[in-house]
């Protein structure tokens, strides 16, 4: 059975519910960016998130929306990193036990901040059917609550709340860049965009690997049968059903960066704003700097989703 779409009364009630335990995140400006991108760039830190992501924001969402009963047999997710400790601090908050099945192969880093927050790793091979069998068996053999990465419409509401503070701050807006793998952020931020802002458009930035939100809206059905092919290792997981339907719904436009181009706006970021992010965040300024002659001259905003980045396996020298 589909659960309901979530809808910007749920975005308003997620920022009330994980205010007591998430943090307000800066946003960061450089001029140096500006001038690059030739617009006005407001950056929405999202990698001083706790646990280094905007996942918290859905995860808090959803374990804190959960009724005493269900909260006390736990949750369960899979995950290739941040949404797994994400989750996990968000149980940690409300003392429930927290299960994530984590591919093998995956980014060191991630997996070690998962650990790190007290969850149970379930390891599997590294593909979604696996990931969902493991994850079913464990909810089977625990009794907790399945918590999904991006498809769960509380997760979906939570991640909106990036964007609702981004507005709240820094608009009105022309434009706001997020990044697109499975969709929870994107299609939270078309949510919040579309009651706060009626005059920005929100545009999704997707790896030219793993190119299925783009491919999906100009279909105008969901096409996920590919195989990712992308250092964007948050952004590999196919677009969610009901995540769809909300970008969709939204009319968001999605641009698709290859890698390389990625990898330099990862290292500009570090160098302009002194911010460590994952590729899967650098690809927000990636798609902006693809898009200058169309974003000349405007106030853009971006969400930068991430800084768990593994230390001993920096990218950049393939930027170079």
């Amino acid at each position: 059975m589909s659960m309901p779409l979530p809808t910007y009364d749920d975005v308003l009630a997620a920022a009330a519910r994980i205010a007591p335990h998430a943090h307000a995140t800066p946003v960061l400006r450089s001029r140096a960016l500006d001038a690059l991108a030739g617009c006005e760039l407001h950056f929405k830190a999202e990698p001083l998130q706790r646990t280094g992501a905007f996942k918290f924001r859905g995860a808090c969402n959803a374990v804190w929306a959960l009724d005493e009963a269900t909260a006390a047999r736990g949750v369960v997710t899979h995950s290739s990193g941040n949404h797994g400790a994400a989750l996990a601090l968000a149980a940690r908050t409300r003392g429930i036990p927290c299960h994530v099945v984590v591919p093998e192969g995956a980014n060191a880093a991630k997996r070690a901040n998962i650990a790190r927050q007290g969850a149970t790793l379930h390891t599997c091979a590294a593909t979604i059917a696996a990931r969902e069998a493991t994850a079913a068996r464990v909810q089977a053999d625990t009794g907790a609550r399945l918590i999904h990465p991006y498809t769960d419409p509380h997760v979906i509401a939570g991640q909106g709340t990036a964007a609702l503070e981004l507005i709240n701050a820094e608009g009105p807006l022309d434009v706001l860049v997020a990044p697109v793998g499975g969709g929870g952020l994107l299609s939270g931020t078309a949510l919040a965009v579309a009651a706060t802002a009626s005059g920005c458009r929100v545009m999704g930035a997707e790896p030219a690997g793993a190119a299925d939100a783009a491919e999906s809206l100009a279909a105008g059905e969901l096409r996920v049968d590919f195989i990712p092919d992308t250092l964007c290792d948050g952004l590999r997981g196919t677009l969610g059903a009901p995540n769809f339907a909300l970008l969709r719904a939204h009319r968001v436009e999605v641009v698709t960066v290859p890698d390389a181009e990625t990898l330099v706006a990862m290292r500009l970021l570090w160098e302009c704003l002194k911010l460590l992010v994952e590729p899967s965040s650098a690809i927000a300024l990636a798609a902006i700097l693809r898009q200058r002659e169309r974003l000349a001259g405007q106030r853009v905003g971006v969400i930068l989703s991430g800084g768990n980045v593994d230390l001993d396996a920096l990218p950049w020298k393939a930027a170079a």
